[in-house]
């Protein structure tokens, strides 16, 4: 498997995902494109061209052209939609490029670096604790009762003082915020593992995106909630992710698995689940609301939140949201599947749907699966990538 390989399109086209091909159906309107938005960051073959199929898949919805990825001179037919690679931050890009509402993405744009990212759940330290640009004082307060207990800091001495609180009651994970996949974090348990972690961390770093200090919980379940707005459309669904090892042998992201219910949360909660999945859907959706009051300038139309489940190590059952995402994410794949499903099948009120992204040499898809790549990337090795729907 030395060449990436993809799979056939429906209707019978064959092309390799990235590439511009503008579908020639008539009664086409509108355009879809891919927009790398930061070419350091979820910029891979694989990622790319998992976006590139995830975009396609979006113009069949829409019944748009799909115009491959986003040129700054070529001139589109209008609406122009986008499916950026990461959140958009500011009204400068998004204004540029014509973004004024959540229909015109697949994604969401944020005001504040900070709020896309772990740091945006949790208080300061105290009051005059170093903060960025447009903290709000009083959001943490609003969405206390959605998260786990923690704090948010952006300088080493606020650290050591955030960590030595949540030692009071027990192991404190530390996160740095720009990690995915729970890369990075560590586990603290008494003062003097404490500040050898923050010794190690990088001030400047800290500063400019900040770190979070959370209460650890032991075996934690995380629930994924989330809700996909394309067109007239909307989905919301709850499920759990997977791990896989990679090529390296590190435990990573290996996919997701998803109840999908046409429609918005209220669709989603009339479905039959223990109540801890509903009390993970009801914190997810409390916390969104409170983003949307909080932060002007904040839309999406792909969000998705991670609930942990668990026991504190001071015995204690917890739940909240840990973070979230408002970007084309590892779970985007089964999103869209379960649309696709809700338009060809109008009298489906849900659907459950899988997505796999499998490490090493001689992966085997199963038939009816929608595969977004297969090949040998770069940065990762050999990844197999797609996408099931349950019949």
């Amino acid at each position: 498997m030395d060449t990436p390989t993809f799979s056939a399109l429906p209707g019978g086209a064959q092309r390799l995902a990235g590439e511009g091909t503008e579908l020639a159906e008539p009664g086409l309107e509108g355009t879809v494109v891919a927009l790398t938005a930061d070419h350091h960051a979820y910029a891979s073959e694989h990622e790319r061209a998992t976006r590139a199929q995830l975009a396609w898949r979006l113009a069949r919805l829409k019944k748009s052209r799909f115009e491959g990825e986003y040129d700054n001179g070529r001139t589109y037919s209008a609406p122009v939609y986008f499916v950026p690679s990461d959140t958009l931050v500011g009204d400068a890009l998004p204004s540029s490029l014509g973004i004024a509402s959540h229909h015109a993405l697949f994604g969401g744009v944020v005001p504040h670096p900070f709020v896309l990212t772990k740091a945006l759940v949790h208080p300061l330290i105290d009051p005059a604790a170093a903060a960025p640009p447009g903290w709000s004082h009083g959001f943490a307060g609003q969405v206390a009762h959605a998260v786990l207990q923690g704090f948010s800091v952006f300088a080493l001495e606020d650290a050591s003082r955030a960590g030595m609180r949540l030692l009071e009651h027990g192991a404190v994970r530390v996160k740095p915020v720009r990690a995915t996949g729970g890369r990075g974090q560590q586990v603290v348990r008494d003062r003097q593992a404490l500040e050898t972690c923050i010794g190690a961390m990088d001030a400047a770093e800290i500063a400019e995106h900040g770190l979070v200090l959370e209460e650890n919980l032991e075996q934690p379940v995380t629930v994924s909630v989330g809700q996909v707005h394309v067109g007239t459309a909307i989905a919301s669904y709850y499920g759990w992710q997977r791990l896989t090892c990679d090529n390296r042998g590190e435990k990573v992201y290996g996919g997701s698995d998803l109840t999908v219910a046409r429609g918005d949360f209220d669709a989603l909660l009339q479905l039959s689940f223990p109540e801890e999945i509903r009390l993970a859907v009801e914190q997810a959706r409390s916390l969104h609301r409170a983003v949307g009051a909080a932060f002007p300038g904040f839309f999406a139309s792909r969000i998705n939140y991670d609930v942990a489940q668990g026991t504190s190590s001071a015995g204690r059952w917890c739940s909240g949201v840990l973070e979230q995402s408002w970007r084309v994410g590892g779970a985007s794949g089964a999103e869209i599947a379960a649309l696709e499903v809700f338009e060809e099948q109008p009298e489906r009120r849900a659907v459950n749907a899988s997505c796999f992204e499998i490490y090493g040499d001689g992966v085997m898809p199963p038939p009816n699966a929608c595969v977004y790549f297969s090949g040998v990337d770069p940065s990762v090795g050999p990844i197999t990538k797609y996408t099931v729907v349950e019949p």
